[in-house]
């Protein structure tokens, strides 16, 4: 019975609560149309007030019976609109100051945080002009170093300049005297040639004409017509190669001076180094066994080559010479003289029959062996040549100048038939792949760029400076790459993958490379006298 009583109680709270906020509301519209005042300006009403204080505090349960004894005496008409009342302006500005103080601490400590932003800013730019305030005066001080450095040099200069311009006179004499004691030579022997040819009989004579005969026949050129017989091969030799495959399997102690030169026979284990001892040497792979030394050269050798049969040597020199040695006589059988200055390099046609030979008088040559002179002077780079190379059964010969540009000739006719310009230092070594449609070269800045010899153009860059690359060589595939570094260490580049690994070994500058056939082995020489000898690991199986 109680709780039923208690529920008819809440039940006519909750309907006089409703009537009473319906009234109350009904009122406060009322109260609002009459006004004559804007809705900005009319004052809170003072149940608003209390209502909206208790919300803010939340006194849910206080505002609850707040409501509820509220509208049950304004339904009764205990209230009248003027015992109501409105809440004073005065409370209504200390709440809008209230407000307004809370947002302006709020932008205070925004404003207090960016000031210390902007100190530490500050303080660091204050560091920053401290340190390059500092380096400036380092750097005017550097400078006035280097100004003092170049004029005192600039003084050196002058003192020696009479001197040179002494020298120089001194030069011309003597190449001056030179040629007029060549010349009175030349009448010389032409005299005593003379005085023989009086004495010899039928039989010398009959000699003399036979050999002098065949001095003056001329080889023929091959047809450019013939097939590489290698490229039948090179595609079995195309293996992935995986980073560091190569490691080092021996190294041998040839020379004592640098190797500048390696030549690999084309189908014994036989290598051929040249070195600045003014050797070379014939040595068994992998032993390191010496077959063979070479002397007679009077200046450090440059380049060597193999003779396509394997049983002769062509080495060129520091002493302005080309030599022929005859393996199985073991000795010198033809001296190649013509160039004014030091020859860089050489290299066989694949018929046997022609030299090539690279400068540093800025010229190269193409040497007829059997009749044992000069065929063509090919003149055009400005510089140095460094290198030269026969296209593989071809009479193209490529060049590389310190003049930064690469030169395709015609052996035939000793005319220049393309120049490749790209390189921005000079050019130390080019050379063909098996296929003969791609170039590799290489210069002093560590660049090494690849053209396509049909299109002329290149078509590949690595920079693998900033020391010099002194030589580079492509495997028969032509896949795999080898570079001579000054940096001690030859870079492998792979071009498929484009992965580029070093290989150290040499206590030194490594001035040349070579690949074996089928690319198991690389041989190197370097600066310190060795040859290292990296052999490739073979592949894991693959597990099924």
């Amino acid at each position: 019975m109680q709780e039923y009583e208690n529920s008819l109680v809440s039940d006519r709270r909750s309907s006089i609560s409703l009537n009473s906020f319906k009234s109350g509301s009904e009122y406060l519209f009322k109260s609002v149309l009459t006004s004559e005042k804007s809705v900005s300006e009319i004052p809170e009403a003072m149940d608003d007030f209390f209502c909206n204080f208790l919300v803010r505090l939340g006194m849910s349960r206080t505002l609850d019976c707040f409501q509820t004894e509220w509208y049950e005496l304004v339904q009764r008409g205990m209230f009248t609109a003027k015992d109501i009342g409105l809440v004073p302006t005065v409370c209504t500005r200390n709440q809008q100051l209230e407000a307004e103080n809370m947002r302006l601490r709020k932008d205070l400590e925004n404003y207090k945080l960016t000031a210390n932003k902007a100190k530490e800013a500050f303080l660091k730019m204050q560091k920053e002009r401290d340190f390059h305030r500092m380096h400036h005066k380092r750097v005017v001080q550097e400078k006035n170093k280097l100004i003092c450095d170049i004029k005192r040099l600039k003084a050196h200069y002058a003192s020696y300049e009479p001197v040179l311009k002494q020298l120089t006179e001194k030069y011309q004499t003597t190449l001056r005297e030179k040629t007029l004691t060549s010349l009175e030579r030349d009448r010389a022997v032409g005299q005593v040639k003379l005085w023989k040819k009086g004495l010899e009989g039928p039989t010398q004579k009959a000699l003399q004409e036979a050999k002098q005969q065949k001095i003056l026949d001329d080889s023929e050129f091959p047809v450019d017509t013939q097939v590489n017989p290698y490229l039948v091969h090179a595609t079995e030799y195309i293996q992935p190669l995986k980073s560091g495959e190569y490691k080092m399997s021996n190294i041998f102690q040839v020379h004592n001076l640098a190797v500048n030169c390696l030549a690999l026979h084309h189908r014994k284990d036989i290598v051929v180094t040249g070195s600045n001892d003014h050797l070379w040497k014939m040595w068994a792979l992998p032993d390191g066994n010496i077959i063979m030394t070479g002397e007679g050269h009077t200046d450090w050798l440059s380049g060597c080559c193999f003779h396509p049969s394997g049983r002769q040597l062509v080495t060129s020199s520091g002493d302005t010479t080309v030599r022929i040695w005859d393996c199985s006589k073991r000795g010198c059988i033809l001296t190649l003289e013509g160039h004014a200055h030091a020859v860089w390099d050489c290299s066989w046609h694949s018929c046997g029959d022609f030299v090539a030979s690279a400068s540093m008088d800025n010229t190269s040559k193409i040497w007829d062996v059997n009749s044992e002179r000069c065929r063509y002077t090919m003149c055009g780079h400005k510089d140095s040549v460094n290198s030269i190379e026969f296209l593989p059964f071809s009479s193209t010969v490529l060049t590389s100048s310190a003049d930064k540009t690469l030169s395709l000739w015609d052996a035939r006719t000793g005319l220049r038939v393309y120049t490749f310009y790209g390189h921005l230092h000079s050019c130390n070594h080019a050379t063909f792949n098996m296929k003969g449609d791609t170039i590799a070269s290489c210069d002093s800045s560590g660049m090494m760029k690849l053209w396509d010899i049909r299109k002329l153009v290149p078509i590949l860059s690595v920079d693998a400076g900033p020391h010099p690359a002194n030589q580079v060589v492509f495997d028969h595939s032509g896949h795999i790459m080898a570079l001579a570094s000054s940096d001690g260490s030859l870079k492998v580049l792979q071009l498929e993958s484009g992965q580029l690994s070093s290989l150290r070994g040499h206590g030194g500058e490594v001035h040349s490379v070579i690949f074996d056939p089928r690319a198991e082995q690389l041989i190197s020489g370097g600066a310190d006298g060795t040859v290292c000898l990296w052999t490739r690991k073979a592949a894991a199986p693959c597990l099924t």
